[in-house]
């Protein structure tokens, strides 16, 4: 199915605030550096598709009028359940409701509310699932609106949430939620999704009931802001320009657990007497064939690799797992390739050599990140600016990841069954991926965003084939 086949009506844009007005203790929350040091405009997307088997009924084409007039109800009534459900999840989630400030300092949580768009689309669920294309996707995530603010893109009229409600033909509902980076990370947006759908499912319960852990918005205590108005300090538009929003294209790559078994085994002499792990082993076969796709001739540029770490289990003693916000440490690796025989001009990368590396370069970079308190925040400003004193380096290639596995997605139940897929549309930003779990929560699907050229060779590349298939149907 061709992007353009997709035809999404939207039928109501609304804002939902929090069921209870948050106190006025808790009107402002502090950002923390690693808040500050994230892009203002970067939003996160995520899609949870429930199929019409699951208790959603949508309308068909064949449906007689009393039919259609039936089955419009029962999505008002899903929507409704969603909306109220939500409005009680934002008075925990409450920053989400706020705005942003203009100082890069702070949120301003005066409950203007997150937005919550009803959409139908004019196609099956089945046919997503046939060509489940990351370009098609995007317009069943809610669209932001272009910032207003300064050089820094901060804007304090657009939403920190929002969340479109799909509803398809002959049944079937799709979330798509968009995050914005400043707020939150991957963990915390997981816990968000994860306690909806939890006070969605136990809404017929006890009202006073918190059937999930309250999130603790106080990163900031551990990890102490920076006065960026007041310093000679950049911005963080000039801090963190990790987003390529270069021209790219983003597709989608399935890694089977059978395939993951196999490449394990293949890569396991490299790390003895450790195993690799399945997010290392395909982060690395990525890593290798984005390297040798970028190559412009028989010599294969070095390359950096970004990945971020969990700062709340890296801690000594670990940070509380329901802390909030952006807490992660950014670890960087580098790699070069190596001459094959005696051929200067024929150049490879051995991928027992690149695991080994990646392991090696994470378990060094995590000895030295700060992961005791008091932190230092200067040194983590120092080392983004490291970071991007390497990307100025127009002679290598750089990839960034972000690694979703193992977060409790397909266990997100609104009230109709757990998702049949989850999924990331259209990253936009060039020479980035994700990877998020199968359902099985064994293979893995990558979701991978590069320039048209080099996505050509990389797509083709048989070493990448033997353990990857190339956006397969959605099963």
């Amino acid at each position: 199915m061709a992007t353009d086949l997709i035809k999404v009506e939207i039928i109501e844009r609304q804002t939902v605030k929090p069921s209870s007005p948050t106190p006025h203790s808790s009107t402002t929350t502090q950002l923390s550096v690693l808040d500050q040091m994230v892009l203002s405009h970067v939003y996160f997307p995520t899609l949870l598709f429930y199929s019409g088997n699951n208790n959603i009924t949508g309308s068909g084409g064949g449906a007689t009028s009393t039919g259609m007039e039936a089955m419009r109800m029962k999505e008002r009534d899903y929507c409704q359940h969603l909306i109220r459900s939500l409005a009680k999840t934002l008075t925990h989630f409450y920053p989400l409701a706020g705005r942003l400030s203009k100082g890069n300092d702070m949120i301003q949580c005066t409950d203007d509310g997150a937005e919550f768009v009803t959409a139908r689309v004019k196609c099956s669920l089945s046919q997503i699932f046939e060509h489940p294309d990351p370009e098609m996707l995007t317009g069943l995530v809610p669209a932001i609106g272009q910032p207003d603010g300064d050089d820094d893109g901060v804007s304090t009229r657009l939403p920190l949430l929002a969340v479109q409600a799909n509803l398809f033909e002959y049944g079937g509902i799709a979330i798509g939620l968009n995050f914005s980076h400043k707020v939150v990370d991957g963990i915390t947006a997981s816990a968000f999704i994860s306690c909806w759908a939890k006070t969605a499912l136990d809404s017929v319960g006890d009202d006073d009931q918190v059937p999930f852990m309250v999130p603790k918005f106080d990163a900031a205590s551990y990890f102490p802001p920076l006065d960026f108005l007041n310093s000679s300090q950049p911005s963080s538009a000039e801090l963190v320009g990790i987003i390529k929003q270069d021209k790219c294209i983003t597709k989608r790559f399935v890694f089977d657990a059978s395939k993951i078994a196999t490449l394990q085994s293949n890569l396991a002499r490299a790390l003895a007497p450790h195993a690799p792990t399945r997010v290392l082993v395909v982060s690395a076969l990525i890593w290798k064939c984005a390297m040798e796709a970028s190559s412009k001739s028989s010599n294969i540029p070095p390359s950096s690799f970004l990945l971020t770490m969990d700062l709340r289990r890296w801690f000594e003693p670990p940070l509380p797992q329901n802390l909030a916000g952006n807490v992660v440490g950014i670890l960087v690796v580098t790699a070069t390739a190596s001459l094959k025989g005696q051929e200067e001009s024929n150049e490879t990368i051995d991928l027992k050599d690149l695991v080994a590396k990646l392991s090696k370069g994470i378990a060094q970079q995590k000895e030295t990140y700060p992961t005791k308190l008091p932190f230092d925040s200067n040194e983590a400003l120092q080392r983004a600016r490291e970071y991007e004193k390497l990307r100025g380096n127009v002679d290598m290639y750089h990839l960034c990841s972000g690694i979703w596995c193992r977060f409790p997605f397909y266990e997100a139940d609104f009230g109709w069954g757990k998702p049949t897929w989850v999924s990331v549309p259209s990253i936009g930003c060039k020479d980035a991926f994700y990877l998020i779990d199968k359902r099985d929560g064994k293979g893995i699907e990558a979701l991978l965003s590069l320039s048209e050229e080099i996505m050509e060779h990389f797509e083709s590349n048989p070493e990448l084939l033997k353990y990857a298939s190339v956006n397969p149907r959605v099963m």
